[in-house]
């Protein structure tokens, strides 16, 4: 089950959510090794007067990336954000990805992310100038609306599509749930009847037998998988196996889950430098611990904030319990 988005081949249909903070180039790489058949970096502000930053430097880094290259940036400004656009395409994007699905708060109060859903005609204008900027394909990821009495997403991609939007992700809930409630796919169906674009799920697709049950449902052409992916990166494999077999893959062993976390740890520090590279890490020390046996868990570890004592525990405290 295969499709494109503009001239790119997406071998399978299970593919990475964009997430601001745990994305980043060394969980990308991790991920698609793991299974992910596409992934997008996290969330960059149109804002140009951030190029300067560490945290933009860092987003922006695709350096030995497998591609194709998609790159997500939000804003309220269709012209900021066809800048913003045209810089990352020239800085090696092959996909542009635009932000209207987030629903936090420093996010929306910018009208940025999903408070855009409130306004229909200004997504239009952001979806035509990205579109007419750059040369490479442009995706949209959003919600089915503000709340339950605006639900307003198949009118949106409706619009998407006129506007030159070469696929849709929805997530599916609105503005006002965050990521409370149950993600309803009744209206990704309905836009996935109704257009012609790939249109991809996502939203609580957290087992490969979730995900056969929303592919079904949906008709969709591929899924998202968000917070379920959060130190569990074994996912993507299995809802692929599950999809193409009908085979139940088992768990990785613990030995894997700790060599796997020993490595990105150690990536993670060669990406960002030991100090920020211990502190991004310990999220997912805490994820895939979550993964382990309790004899595995440690909350000391988490009290670390040096580099090589980072390391030096996981080697002499966890991974020896292994060897």
């Amino acid at each position: 089950m295969s499709f494109y988005i503009g001239p790119y081949l997406i071998e399978h249909p299970v593919m990475l959510a964009p997430m601001a903070g745990v994305t980043d180039r060394p969980y990308r790489q991790l991920c698609k090794q793991l299974g992910a058949s596409y992934a997008v970096g996290e969330m960059l502000s149109c804002d140009l007067s951030l190029l300067k930053t560490a945290k933009t430097r860092f987003r922006m880094n695709h350096d030995g990336e497998p591609g194709p290259i998609a790159v997500q940036i939000a804003g309220s400004d269709p012209k900021a954000m066809a800048e913003a656009a045209r810089h990352n395409v020239l800085n090696g994007a092959q996909i542009v990805d635009i932000n209207m699905g987030c629903p936090q708060k420093k996010v929306a109060k910018k009208r940025c992310g999903s408070a855009l859903m409130a306004y229909p005609e200004q997504i239009k204008s952001i979806c035509e100038a990205v579109v007419d900027a750059v040369s490479v394909p442009v995706t949209l990821k959003t919600r089915l609306g503000t709340d339950c009495n605006h639900l307003n997403i198949e009118r949106i991609a409706q619009d998407a599509e006129q506007a030159g939007i070469s696929a849709l992700f929805i997530h599916g809930r609105t503005q006002l749930q965050k990521y409370t409630g149950n993600a309803d796919y009744s209206l990704i169906k309905a836009v996935k009847q109704q257009r012609t674009i790939p249109v991809i799920a996502n939203g609580d697709i957290d087992s490969p037998e979730k995900a056969r049950r929303v592919l079904n449902h949906t008709g969709c052409d591929g899924l998202m998988v968000g917070r379920a992916a959060q130190g569990n990166p074994w996912i993507f494999n299995q809802i692929k196996t599950y999809l193409n077999t009908g085979e139940t893959q088992a768990p990785p062993a613990v030995s894997e889950i700790m060599t796997t976390l020993y490595q990105h740890v150690l990536n993670l520090h060669q990406f960002y430098g030991q100090a920020r590279g211990c502190r991004m890490a310990k999220k997912h020390i805490k994820w895939f611990s979550a993964q382990l046996p309790k004899v595995f868990q440690s909350r000391e570890i988490l009290t670390i904030n040096d580099g090589r004592a980072q390391l030096r525990f996981i080697e002499q405290h966890l991974l020896s319990k292994v060897a």
